[in-house]
């Protein structure tokens, strides 16, 4: 039985909401990052880094994530505008 396409890659693909409402579709992230005890929260942090490298470089400021779900999925959103710090 053949396997599904994807399954070999090296990334994962997210799609991320902002804030202010805007989404981004297809952003990667490193397929170790995703999987393990965490889940998919580590790629949160990974899309806060490479937010703040473009913003970096764009000269405007990073915009906040609202929330994270894998691209394709059609699982809840994971939601991180209440996020308590802790």
């Amino acid at each position: 039985m053949p396997r599904k396409p994807g399954l070999n890659s090296e990334f994962v693909m997210f799609d991320v909401v902002y804030e202010d409402g805007t989404q981004r579709s297809n952003r990667k992230v490193p397929r170790a990052l995703t999987g393990g005890i965490d889940g998919d929260t580590p790629a949160h942090g990974f899309l806060i880094e490479q937010d703040r490298d473009i913003a970096e470089k764009s000269g405007r400021p990073p915009a906040k994530i609202k929330s994270i779900v894998r691209s394709g999925a059609k699982k809840k959103e994971r939601d991180y505008s209440e996020r308590r710090a802790g």
